[in-house]
């Protein structure tokens, strides 16, 4: 991938919840639908998720809920329920909008913005996520409880609905992601397939990792424990983490230790540059 330096003081403002973000992508979701009706394969599936929506909400509770429904649950039942979440937190769409945005922005993968939105998992998993941690602020534990098990077993995606994640997430290939109840990740990160936000084990009450803003958190990184992860820091691939990293930093290696400390104008989540030498 080709990597792109920005201001870390004004990380990306697409990183940022806004509703001028939210329409923007939808509109673009529009067009890239229509040029995707020609596809007999997945025609229907672009009227029903996107044509046949008024809102975008309306089409990430539908798609959401065709994901995630079982017999017992079925996908109307669903439909209605994660929609009445998103319209009555407006600002969840606007971060719904920027991790779609970023998604397409940091994987040169993605050809659209229609194929993240409708395929990647990451994305959705965590568009579940958020609908699961309103309910479950909302004391509906069971319902978002469900929504848990179900990112779990279809997405291969473990987030407590209790743990806050900011918006401008792009969770790349997804597989294997642990996220604790009481963990808390940032604006603008990006994070890989295998990444644990996890406690000790002999712990309870806030014991999970916090994660700043503009960090890149590699693929089979393990982050342990109630310690902060800095602002534009960088964890290396398979990295056993148990200690602070300060911000603008790459710590590397089983327990991890620091390799090099950052330039300030350099955002790794978004440069996405899994290297350790910069």
């Amino acid at each position: 991938m080709t990597s792109t330096h920005h201001d870390a003081n004004a990380s990306a403002s697409v990183c940022t919840a806004d509703p001028s973000t939210a329409t923007r992508v939808w509109d673009q979701l529009s067009e890239d639908a229509r040029m995707s009706r020609d596809e007999p394969l997945v025609a229907g599936l672009v009227l029903d998720l996107i044509d046949g929506c008024d809102t975008f909400a309306e089409s990430l509770a539908r798609l959401a809920a065709a994901r995630i429904a079982t017999p017992e649950i079925p996908r109307h039942v669903l439909t209605k329920e994660i929609h009445a979440v998103l319209a009555a937190h407006p600002p969840l769409m606007d971060a719904v909008a920027a991790d779609l945005q970023v998604s397409f922005e940091r994987n040169p993968a993605y050809p659209n913005h229609l194929v993240p939105y409708l395929f990647a998992k990451g994305f959705l998993g965590f568009q579940i996520h958020r609908v699961a941690h309103e309910m479950w602020n909302a004391g509906r534990v069971m319902a978002a409880s469900f929504l848990q098990s179900r990112v779990s077993e279809v997405f291969a995606m473990d987030i407590h609905p209790a743990a806050r994640v900011g918006s401008g997430i792009l969770a790349d290939h997804a597989t294997g992601i642990v996220i604790g109840e009481t963990a808390v990740m940032g604006d603008c990160v990006s994070i890989l397939q295998g990444v644990t936000l996890g406690g000790t084990g002999k712990e309870d009450g806030d014991r999970h990792p916090k994660v700043g803003n503009g960090v890149l958190l590699s693929a089979g990184s393990n982050i342990i424990g109630n310690i902060s992860i800095g602002d534009n820091a960088k964890v290396a691939a398979g990295s056993v983490v148990l200690f602070d990293v300060p911000p603008f930093t790459t710590v590397a290696g089983v327990p991890a230790k620091v390799v090099r400390v950052g330039e300030p104008d350099v955002i790794p989540a978004e440069d996405m540059d899994q290297s350790i030498a910069r």
